[in-house]
C-alpha cells in the first residue's frame, strides 16, 4: 500500500511538473510572438489581412497607410511572401510582405523611397511622413526631407489661394472672433497637419507659409549634403517673407 501511494505521488508530481513546463513554454512563446518585429503599412493596394497565407484566402480586412503592426512569422505561397502579423490590439493574420516596411529588413528604406517618387498627391505625402517616422538613420533621409519640405511649401501657396476665396469677410466680422483665428482654423489645413506639416499665416501678405522644419533638419543634421544647399535657400526665403 505504501509503495503504491509513493508511486502515485511521484506520478502526480511528474505530471504537475510537465504541465507547468508546457505552460511556461507556451507563455514564453506567446510572449516572444507578442513582441514581434515592428512594421508599418505603406501600400493599401496590397494591405489585405488574410486568414491564411494565400492570395485566395478569406479576407478579414484592408488596413490603411501608416498602420503599425508586428511581424511574427513568414511563409512563401502563390509566388509571394506573406508575413504572419499581429494588428493591435490582438488580431493575428497574414499580409503580403510588400505592403509593409520595417527597419530590420535591409533595403526597405530604398523601396519606400522609390515608391514615394512614383506617388502623387496625399499618398506621396503620407509615404514621406511614414519614411521620416520610421527611417531616422537612412542615408536617403535628407532627400525625403527636402521633398517633404518642398511639397509643404507648394501646399502653402495653394492654401493661400483657397482661403481667400472661401472665407467671407462679412461672416468673419459678424462672428466676433479675431480674424487671424479663422485663417489658422481653415479646414483645408487639417489633412496636412495630420501628416506633420505646420503652417503659419502672414496677415499682412494674406498668405500661408510652411514653418520650414524639414529644411532646418537637413541643415542641422546633414550640412554637407547636396540637399543642404537648397534647404538653406528655402530658409532664407522664409526669413525674407517674415521681414516684409
Amino acid at each position: 500500500m505504501y509503495l503504491r501511494q509513493t508511486i502515485m505521488v511521484a506520478f502526480l508530481l511528474v505530471l504537475c511538473l510537465s504541465i507547468t513546463a508546457n505552460t511556461n513554454a507556451q507563455f514564453q512563446n506567446q510572449k516572444q510572438q507578442s513582441k514581434g518585429t515592428p512594421a508599418v503599412v505603406i501600400d493599401e493596394r496590397l494591405s489585405i489581412l488574410r486568414f491564411e497565407p494565400s492570395l485566395s484566402s478569406i479576407i478579414l480586412q484592408r488596413i490603411s497607410h501608416g498602420r503599425e503592426i508586428k511581424i511574427i512569422g513568414a511563409k512563401q505561397s502563390d509566388g509571394v511572401t506573406f508575413y504572419r502579423v499581429i494588428v493591435p490590439p490582438d488580431t493575428r493574420a497574414w499580409i503580403q510582405s510588400e505592403a509593409v516596411v520595417s527597419t530590420v529588413r535591409k533595403g526597405d528604406d530604398e523601396r519606400l523611397f522609390n515608391l514615394i517618387k512614383a506617388s502623387d498627391d496625399m499618398e506621396k505625402i503620407e509615404r514621406e511622413r511614414i519614411f521620416l517616422e520610421v527611417f531616422n538613420n537612412s542615408p536617403l533621409r535628407p532627400a525625403v526631407l527636402l521633398m517633404f519640405g518642398n511639397e509643404a511649401a507648394t501646399i502653402a501657396e495653394r492654401l493661400s489661394r483657397d482661403v481667400i476665396r472661401r472665407l467671407d469677410k462679412k461672416e468673419m466680422e459678424a462672428s466676433g472672433a479675431p480674424a487671424h483665428s479663422f485663417y489658422m482654423n481653415f479646414k483645408e489645413m487639417d489633412k496636412y497637419r495630420r501628416q506633420g506639416m505646420t503652417f503659419t499665416f502672414d496677415m499682412n501678405q494674406k498668405k500661408y507659409l510652411y514653418d520650414g522644419e524639414a529644411w532646418r533638419e537637413i541643415v542641422k543634421r546633414y550640412p554637407q549634403s547636396a540637399e543642404a544647399t537648397e534647404a538653406k535657400k528655402h530658409l532664407d526665403g522664409l526669413m525674407t517673407s517674415a521681414s516684409k
